[in-house]
């Protein structure tokens, strides 16, 4: 897994692998049904470091969670991609069906998306930076909408792509 560190790069291999400890202990934490109270200490716990040796590497928990986060969205992204290539969409019933059936068996592959996609972990800047109308899977949503599809972007169809998205 990938991560920008905020605080400090890692250069020992020892080093490295307390933040890749710190990253993967996130991921498992975010498959975990109670992942809202997530925190640093339960993340230090859970990778078998000390807060202060999380603390090294990671300003907060938005900061290992956001790129965690971040990935996961790219690779739903790629997903969905891949769906659209391989099926030939009619209608918009058809379409919605096959978004919800690629959201859910991603869901099913990655436990701890479910944490990030239905939880309150990502901060608020990152969300809109990689989940917004125009960026992400709700961008990828939005030209398959309008090109395969035919339906004509207005102000109306913006906004409701905009919900759609912010609710999901």
């Amino acid at each position: 897994m990938k991560a920008t560190i905020v605080r400090r790069t890692p250069l020992q291999d020892r080093s490295t692998g307390t933040v890749q400890a710190i990253l993967e202990a996130a991921t498992t934490l975010l498959a975990e049904p109670n992942s809202d109270d997530l925190t640093t200490t339960k993340i230090a716990a859970q990778a078998g470091v000390s807060v202060g040796a999380l603390y090294r590497f990671f300003p907060d928990k938005h900061s290992i969670i956001n790129p965690i986060a971040v990935e996961r969205m790219e690779e739903f992204r790629l997903v969905l991609e891949g769906w659209f290539a391989q099926k030939s969409v009619q209608d918009g019933p058809e379409f919605l069906g096959l978004v919800i059936d690629a959201y859910v068996e991603f869901l099913d592959e990655h436990p701890d998306f479910r944490g990030i996609a239905l939880g309150r972990q990502v901060s608020a800047s990152t969300r809109e930076r990689h989940v917004g109308s125009e960026v992400g899977p709700a961008a990828l949503v939005k030209r398959f909408m309008l090109e395969p599809l035919g339906i004509e972007l207005s102000a109306e169809i913006e906004l409701r792509l905009r919900v759609a998205s912010e609710t999901g």
